[in-house]
This record gives structure tokens, C-alpha cells and sequence, in this order.
């Protein structure tokens, strides 16, 4: 059962039929025979979360179905996380938030597993913080990274004002701000109209990302100048979300 591939459909299928049973002897008997729980979560445990969801987008499943396959992946996770190979620490730090809904909330500590196992002191902050305490925090720890995972598309305009209060107010000038999952994976260019610093599609790819970028440079203002505004085509989500007044989502009450 080393191919991973071949048993996607079967596992997805088990979720969605809420076979919780299954689920777990499958996963474990995978991991005794020697299948790395890295490969474990790029291979199958993704990649079923993203069929989930989309068979959930597009109302081949039902909420009761989507909600008990994401549950179910949420305790494998739970149960194989402390079998991750662990690299040695690397002296930096990455805080994560995420919408308050259950898929992003798993994909966003999916991510801080991931980060956790590449040797990043990891702090894991979830949804439905307020804006203050989430400054508060950044303030006090001084992360490399602020890794924003899986918004919604209620939750742009919420997002955008975060990064702005961030900036302002210079919590951590030179703490980079990762954009990655969601509404910005379908909006192409989104996450630079919410002033973010970095964008990265998946999991992967955002471990990469933190990885190699370096420490922000903090914006300089002579004093008395006035502030320069980037002007830009703004996308009709974002537009849209404006007009409306929308301030729910991933950070804030």
C-alpha cells in the first residue's frame, strides 16, 4: 500500500461516508508499513481535504457528509502529527490564524505541523481572534512570519485591515506576512490589494516561501510627507466586499 495514489479514492470515499473505523485502519496500517507521515500528509490527507471541499463547492455532498470527513481527518492528524520527522530548530518563528470554519481551521494546523516539523518555533492562534490581541501578540513575539490561511471570501476586507493595523502601528516591521489558501487562491493578485508580503498556494509552497524570504524592509516616512498610495485595479471581490460593509472573517470580531 506504499502508493498512496491508489487508496485517495478510497479514503475520500470513507470519509464522506463517515466510516471513522476505516479512516484510521487504513492511515495506520500504512504507517506500519514504514510510509513516512510527511509523504501521509502531502499525499493523501491534502489532497482529500481538497476533494472534500470541492465536492462539497459543488453540492455532490452535503453538509452533515463534509463536516464528519473533515472531523475525521482533524483526529488522523491529530494521532499521526507526533510521528512527523522533526528538523533540528531553526531560531525562528511563524504565527498562524485561519477563518473560524472547521475546513480552514484544519488546513491552518495541518500547516502549523508542518512548520512545527521544519524545525519553526510554531504558535497556532486558530480563527476569531481579536485585532488587538493578535497585535498584542505579534508584539510580544516577534515572529518571522504571520501566516494568514484559508480567508474566506467574508473575511478579505477583515484581513486587509489586520495587515493595515500591523503596519501601522509597526508591531513587528520586519515580520513577513504570508498570504496562502482560500478566496486568494481564486483571486489572482488578491493578496497584494490586501498589502500582504508573500502569497503562497499550498501548504508546501508557503514552507518554502518562509524559508527563503527575508526579514521585511520596514517602509521609511519622512516625517510631514504624505503617505503614497498604490494605485491599483482592485478586484471586484474585494470592491464588492467594501460596498457592503463586510468585516467578518479571519481576524476580528
Amino acid at each position: 500500500m506504499s502508493n498512496v495514489a491508489t487508496v485517495l479514492g478510497q479514503f475520500v470515499e470513507a470519509l464522506t461516508a463517515g466510516d471513522r473505523q476505516f479512516c484510521r485502519e487504513l492511515v495506520r496500517e500504512m504507517v506500519d508499513e514504514g510510509l513516512p507521515v510527511r509523504k501521509l500528509y502531502d499525499e493523501l490527507l491534502w489532497p482529500a481535504m481538497g476533494q472534500i471541499s470541492e465536492l462539497y463547492s459543488e453540492d455532490r455532498i452535503d453538509a452533515a457528509a463534509e463536516h464528519m470527513a473533515m472531523r475525521i481527518v482533524r483526529v488522523i492528524a491529530d494521532q499521526v502529527q507526533v510521528h512527523l520527522a522533526q528538523r533540528e530548530r531553526n531560531g525562528r518563528r511563524i504565527v498562524i490564524l485561519c477563518a473560524e470554519n472547521e475546513p480552514e481551521e484544519l488546513g491552518a494546523q495541518m500547516c502549523a505541523d508542518l512548520f512545527e516539523a521544519d524545525g519553526w518555533e510554531t504558535f497556532f492562534v486558530g480563527g476569531g481572534v481579536p485585532d488587538d490581541e493578535t497585535l498584542s501578540l505579534v508584539g510580544r513575539l516577534g515572529p518571522d512570519v504571520l501566516l494568514i490561511f484559508g480567508t474566506q471570501p467574508a473575511g478579505v476586507v477583515a484581513v486587509r485591515r489586520l495587515i493595515h493595523l500591523i503596519r501601522e502601528v509597526g508591531a513587528h516591521p520586519t515580520m513577513n506576512i504570508l498570504i496562502s489558501g482560500g478566496v486568494f487562491n481564486r483571486a489572482d493578485g488578491l493578496w497584494q490589494e490586501v498589502h500582504a508580503d508573500l502569497f503562497a498556494p499550498t501548504a508546501q509552497e508557503a514552507l518554502v516561501m518562509a524559508a527563503q524570504a527575508q526579514p521585511r524592509v520596514p517602509e521609511v516616512r519622512v516625517p510631514g510627507a504624505p503617505k503614497k498610495r498604490r494605485r491599483r485595479r482592485r478586484s471586484p471581490l474585494l470592491a464588492q466586499a467594501d460596498s457592503v460593509g463586510v468585516l467578518a472573517g479571519t481576524s476580528g470580531r
